[in-house]
């Protein structure tokens, strides 16, 4: 491409958007949320897998401010959302990339609707935000085991200590 906006960034979706853009997405959608900070493979693979459960995926970024509430440190988040958004949308399994700035993600669950709801493997169905909701109108809720134990945390701990 030529001058102006690579196409992922298209993908990015303001939350009051995220309602109207949704119901345009092929069904069934997947809706997962994280801070995806410094993407690595456990990120990738989790994604591709979430996308895998339905025909497309929306995924929910904690914003900088909700990122430092979670208690990840103090320098964290290292990368600003617009990048991470654009990180997150460049990827192909990812259908729309939107943010939240609350505690949970329950506001946007409820605005799109999906019909599957996705975390990682740490997440047991039953403390996933938003379980409760998508199950009501017959929706599934997946927790996906983790393939390769990566985390940004843990990578910025071997980063500190080169």
């Amino acid at each position: 491409m030529h001058g102006g906006l690579p196409a992922f960034e298209r993908k990015l979706c303001a939350p009051a958007d995220l309602s109207a853009r949704a119901v345009d997405l092929p069904g069934p959608r997947v809706f997962t949320n994280g801070c995806f900070d410094i993407l690595h493979r456990g990120h990738v693979t989790c994604l591709a897998q979430a996308r895998a459960l339905g025909g497309s995926l929306i995924v929910a970024l904690n914003t900088d401010a909700s990122v430092r509430q979670l208690g990840k440190g103090d320098d964290r988040p290292v990368n600003p959302l617009e990048d991470r958004a654009a990180v997150i949308a460049a990827l192909e399994s990812v259908s729309l990339v939107t943010w939240f700035d609350a505690d949970t993600p329950l506001e946007l669950i409820l605005a799109c609707r999906p019909e599957v709801l996705v975390k990682g493997g740490d997440w047991p169905i039953d403390r996933i935000v938003g379980a409760r909701e998508v199950l009501a109108w017959g929706g599934r809720v997946e927790s996906i085991a983790f393939e390769h134990e990566r985390s940004t945390s843990a990578l910025l701990q071997k980063i500190r200590r080169l």
